[in-house]
């Protein structure tokens, strides 16, 4: 009984990491604690990787799980310590697993500074429903909030992030979008 659960876990985890990790890693913006929240997330999925594989949505339960470990980091209390080196908190190297730049492998730095601007609950309703694609009712599920509150979080988040991807010159009076 163990070999076959472990082998679905393993086979799981096989097609599935490297879309957990870019989750962890548009949630936080480190690829050092990406890999933290995953190994979390993954541990905990395995202890209830029974009850997960009966859920009928087992990439929703991981996802769940994914947040869910990314918030538990985050109210640790070792992150709400600041370094005092200049330049410390500038990403030190390429966030993609595979030597390349962005989490989906582009070179995307003025979208990750808007997202990093963004507020923690915006950028968890950003990448659950632009990244994942999932429905106004399925993020509210995820993150255990209400419909009308995903949708004020992404209408507030879209908007941020056009204005800060606005090209310089562009006025927002125009009337084009």
């Amino acid at each position: 009984m163990r070999t076959s659960r472990d082998e679905a876990f393993t086979a799981y985890v096989v097609a599935r990491r490297a879309q957990l990790y870019r989750t962890a890693y548009l949630l936080c913006g480190d690829p050092h604690r990406a890999e933290d929240v995953v190994q979390t997330a993954l541990a905990k999925l395995y202890v209830a990787w029974p009850r997960a594989a009966r859920s009928g949505s087992l990439d929703a339960y991981a996802r769940r799980v994914v947040v869910n470990s990314h918030l538990d980091d985050v109210r640790r209390p070792w992150h709400r310590e600041r370094p005092t080196e200049d330049g410390l908190l500038d990403r030190p190297e390429p966030a993609g697993q595979d030597g390349q730049d962005g989490p989906d492998g582009t070179d995307s730095d003025e979208l990750w500074a808007a997202l990093r601007r963004l507020a923690p609950g915006q950028r968890r309703v950003v990448v659950l429903r632009h990244y994942w694609g999932l429905s106004v009712e399925e993020t509210a599920a995820d993150l255990g909030i209400s419909p009308g509150t995903v949708k004020s979080q992404t209408s507030d988040a879209l908007a941020r992030l056009r204005a800060a991807l606005r090209p310089s010159g562009h006025e927002s009076g125009s009337g084009s979008r």
